[in-house]
């Protein structure tokens, strides 16, 4: 993800600017070299139980004859809900934002060294899917369930292997579900849900040892390059911070305008306007951050003010929770609710 993305994504509405084309050489090794799936050493995968599976989205029905072994996972979280499963990629997605100089994530680079598994082949930094790279993989399945591929990059990558895509809308499946469908891909539904329990009952118990946070309303926000966004109730990392124990502010949803997608930008001069108990508010670094919340406009807010505003600060730490995966919600989960602790606490 850019820097930019992580404003308004990896949900990015405005990064789905994408090429419709393909050139025809790739066309070329995709429908004529790509004729079935292929796992590692050359021998078919044992059929699992449950298998087949069919799964539904966005382009149709794609169904996973048997449990894959060459898995590629692209766009955001589903390389994190793999892993977390207990299937290791061959490989997955660089992501700038947030990641190293090889575009892996501290998460994953973690957990995999945690579970003491190799890295996956790092796919090239790119917005449109590398549909070239991808198919080197030889993948049996590729994951996608919260991407931005379109219709034609979903028509070259199924003429690969069966490929997941999202359930609706590019960019917007919320991180429950995305574990779900990776869990029934992959034919570990049962773990899956065992996963989700375990990372709601971390939650539970962080909004349980934090009763402060309980009738609190809270607005979430991301200044970025001279344009101030604010996150709306669909937003994953709005969910996830609801999920604490904190209420959605109505003001919010006052000045959204009817604008129907996860964020809205706000004019500097109508910050004052948007009111809550405490403020969630990203930066990319600790100089921007104080540079945002030291200007004029900023200084319209109550709550800056008032010094209750928890700094999401440093791009892996926004990108963690923004939104939050399989890997990442409990990796900053300690961090963020200190954060939050701390905005709540100046309140009085």
């Amino acid at each position: 993800m850019s820097a930019m993305s992580c404003r308004s994504t990896p949900n990015a509405v405005s990064g789905l600017t994408r090429r419709r084309l393909i050139g025809g050489a790739v066309a070329a090794i995709l429908l004529a070299g790509c004729s079935g799936p292929a796992t590692d050493g050359g021998e078919e995968a044992a059929s699992g139980a449950g298998f087949p599976v069919s799964i539904e989205h966005a382009f149709g029905s794609t169904t996973i004859p048997q449990e894959p072994v060459r898995v590629v996972a692209w766009g955001w979280g589903s390389a994190d809900a793999a892993i977390a499963l207990g299937v290791v990629p061959v490989a997955i997605p660089f992501q700038a934002y947030g990641g190293d100089e090889q575009g892996v994530l501290p998460w994953i680079a973690e957990e995999l060294e945690r579970q003491g598994a190799p890295m996956p082949e790092v796919l090239p930094d790119a917005q449109d899917a590398p549909v070239e790279a991808i198919a080197a993989m030889n993948p049996d399945v590729i994951l996608a369930p919260y991407s931005g591929i379109t219709d034609s990059e979903y028509a070259l990558l199924s003429n690969i292997a069966p490929t997941v895509a999202y359930p609706e809308q590019p960019w917007a499946t919320p991180w429950r579900e995305t574990i779900q469908i990776v869990g029934n891909a992959l034919g570990r539904p049962d773990r899956a849900q065992e996963l989700l329990a375990g990372i709601d009952e971390e939650i539970a118990a962080q909004a349980q040892a934090h009763p402060e946070f309980q009738g609190r309303s809270v607005a979430v926000v991301f200044d970025y390059a001279g344009t101030f966004s604010v996150y709306k109730p669909a937003d994953p990392r709005v969910q996830f911070t609801l999920d604490l124990g904190f209420e959605h502010a109505e003001s919010v949803d006052r000045l959204a305008n009817g604008d129907e997608t996860f964020y809205y930008d706000l004019s500097y001069e109508r910050l004052g306007e948007l009111d809550s108990d405490i403020l969630v508010s990203y930066a990319d670094s600790a100089e921007l951050s104080d540079t945002f919340l030291a200007s004029p406009p900023a200084q319209l807010m109550e709550q800056v003010r008032a010094g209750a505003v928890a700094e999401v600060v440093g791009q892996d730490f926004v990108a963690s929770v923004g939104p939050p995966t399989a890997l990442s919600l409990t990796w900053g989960l300690e961090d963020y609710v200190a954060r939050l602790a701390e905005a709540v606490g100046n309140l009085g």
